[in-house]
C-alpha cells in the first residue's frame, strides 16, 4: 500500500507541559485509524499540525503523498451565521458557485432569456453534475432548507453541514476531529455506513467507542508524549494496552531491585569508591529516574460532589405545553409529570427541538424569545437544576483554572493538578474546558 502520510520527529508543548515529543508515524492508503488519548494530551494539537494550522516546536516533518486530496473536519464549526446554507456550501466551489448561483437566480426571476444564458453557462461549467452531487449529499444529511441562515441551525444541523462540506470535496484522505459530536442516531449511522464502505483513508479523533469499532481497523494512542499503534478494534486495544502497561510496570520493579543494590554502592565510603568507574555513578541516576516511572490510571472523583439539597415530591409538571417558532410546531400539548429518581433520555432528529425542550422545562427561554409558548410548567420549590448544555460555558480566555474554581481540593479530584491551576483557559483543550464546566455545575449541588 502507498504511504499517504509520513510524520517524523514532531513535538508540541505549552509552557512546561509537553504534549508529545519527537513522535513519528506512517499512515498507508486504506488505513482507518482512530486517535485516542485523555483530554489535554494533544489530539487536536496533532491534527492542527497535520492540517497546517499549527507547527511543530522543534522542526520535524509532515509529508502527504503528492497529488492526494486531503479534507479536514474541525471540532468547531466556523460558519458565517449570516450566510444561508446554499451560500455556505456552494461558495466553496470556486467559479462554479457563480454559475450555479446565476442559474438559481434566473429560475427565480422567470426571465426566459436569462434562464437560457444561465443554462448555457451550466453546460459549459458542468454545473449540472456538480449541483446534483451537492443536493444528493445534502439530502443524505437531511439538509433540505437551502435558504436557512447558518445561525439558525441547531448544533447537530451545523455539524451535518460541516460533514457534508467535507464529503463534497471527494478527498482521498479524511482527517476528522470528533465527527459524531451533536449528531443524531440517523446521521451517525449514515456517516458510519459511508466511511465503512468508502475506500478513503481516515484518521479521526473520537470518544465514541461504538462508532470507532464499526469504522476503524487501527487505534493510535498518545500516551505520555509517545505514540503507540494497535491493530484491531477497541476491545483488542484495551487488552494490548493493559499488557503493555503490565510489562512496563514489571520492568520498573526489576529496575527498583537493581537500584537498591546500586544505592548501597553509592552510599559506601568515599575511600571505597576511589577509582571506580564514573559511568556507574551516572548509570545510577538514570536508574533512579526510570524507577520512579510507573503507570497509574487517574479517574475523576465524584465523591466530592455528595451533599445535594433535598428534593421534594414535585419536580417538573408540564400540562398542555405547546411551543411554536412561526409556523413550526416543536411541542404540541405535551403533558407529563417528572418523578423523583427518574432517568429520562430525550431522542430525536437534529433540529427537532431537543435543546429547545430542555430550555423550556428548565426555564432558560427568555421573555424576548421569538417563540410562542402556551400551557403550564410547574417546578417544585426545592428543585435545584444543574444544566450542562451543549454550547458550554463562556469563559474569559485570560482567566486561570483557579479563577474559575477557587478550590484546589475539588480541582485535584477533577484531574486539574497543582501545576495546572495557573494555566489560562485559552491554553486548555476542549475536553479540559468541558470538564471544568461540569465541575462548576456540580459545585452548585443540584438535586
Amino acid at each position: 500500500m502507498a504511504s499517504y502520510l509520513q510524520v517524523e520527529n514532531i513535538s508540541k508543548s505549552y509552557g512546561d507541559k509537553i504534549l508529545f515529543q519527537n513522535i513519528s508515524f506512517n499512515i498507508n492508503e486504506g488505513d482507518k485509524i482512530a486517535l485516542i488519548a485523555p483530554n489535554g494530551t494533544g489530539k487536536s494539537s496533532l491534527l492542527k499540525i497535520l492540517a497546517g494550522l499549527d507547527s511543530s516546536d522543534r522542526g520535524g516533518e509532515v509529508k502527504f503523498m503528492k497529488d492526494i486530496k486531503v479534507a479536514f473536519l474541525d471540532q468547531m464549526n466556523n460558519f458565517n451565521p449570516q450566510n444561508t446554507l446554499f451560500d455556505e456550501v456552494y461558495s466553496r466551489l470556486g467559479s462554479t458557485y457563480d454559475v450555479i448561483r446565476s442559474y438559481e437566480q434566473a429560475i427565480a426571476s422567470g426571465d426566459e432569456k436569462q434562464i437560457e444564458r444561465a443554462m448555457a453557462a451550466m453546460d459549459a461549467a458542468d454545473g449540472w453534475s456538480v449541483e446534483q452531487r451537492i443536493k444528493q449529499v445534502l439530502t443524505s444529511m437531511k439538509l433540505t432548507r437551502l435558504d436557512q441562515p447558518m445561525g439558525e441551525l441547531s448544533g447537530g444541523e451545523a455539524k451535518r453541514a460541516a460533514i457534508a462540506l467535507m464529503l463534497l470535496q471527494q478527498a482521498d484522505f479524511l482527517v476528522m476531529d470528533e465527527p459524531t459530536n451533536h449528531l443524531d442516531i440517523d446521521a451517525i449511522e449514515f456517516l458510519e455506513g459511508y466511511l465503512s464502505k468508502s475506500r478513503c483513508t481516515l484518521l479521526m479523533v473520537t470518544h465514541d467507542r461504538y462508532f470507532l469499532d464499526r469504522v476503524c481497523n487501527t487505534i493510535m494512542e498518545i500516551d505520555r508524549g509517545e505514540i503507540f499503534t494497535y491493530r484491531g478494534n477497541y476491545t483488542e486495544y484495551l487488552e494490548k494496552r493493559e499488557e503493555r502497561i503490565s510489562n512496563y510496570n514489571a520492568e520498573t520493579d526489576k529496575v527498583r531491585n537493581i537500584l537498591r543494590r546500586e544505592l548501597e554502592w553509592i552510599r559506601s565510603t568515599p575511600c571505597a569508591r576511589t577509582g571506580k568507574a564514573r559511568y556507574r555513578i551516572n548509570a545510577f541516576y538514570d536508574l533512579k529516574d526510570r524507577a520512579s516511572q510507573v503507570y497509574t490510571q487517574k479517574q475523576v472523583s465524584m465523591e466530592a460532589m455528595k451533599g445535594a439539597t433535598r428534593l421534594g415530591t414535585k419536580i417538573i409538571n408540564c400540562k398542555d405545553l405547546s411551543f411554536y417558532y412561526g409556523q413550526d410546531c416543536y411541542l404540541d400539548k405535551f403533558t407529563y409529570n417528572f418523578q423523583r429518581y427518574e432517568k429520562v433520555g430525550i431522542v430525536g432528529r437534529n433540529g427537532a427541538g431537543k435543546s429547545t425542550f430542555l430550555n423550556l422545562i428548565t426555564g432558560r427561554m427568555f421573555e424576548d424569545d421569538p417563540g410562542v409558548l402556551t400551557g403550564v410548567i410547574e417546578r417544585g420549590e426545592s428543585l435545584k437544576i444543574g444544566y450542562y448544555h451543549q454550547s458550554g460555558m463562556s469563559f474569559n480566555p485570560q482567566d486561570t483554572v483557579l479563577d474559575i474554581v477557587n478550590d484546589t481540593w475539588l480541582l485535584n479530584r477533577f484531574l486539574f493538578p497543582h501545576e495546572m491551576l495557573n494555566n489560562k483557559i485559552e491554553k486548555l483543550s476542549g475536553g479540559e474546558k468541558r470538564r471544568l464546566y461540569l465541575l462548576t455545575i456540580l459545585m452548585q449541588q443540584p438535586n
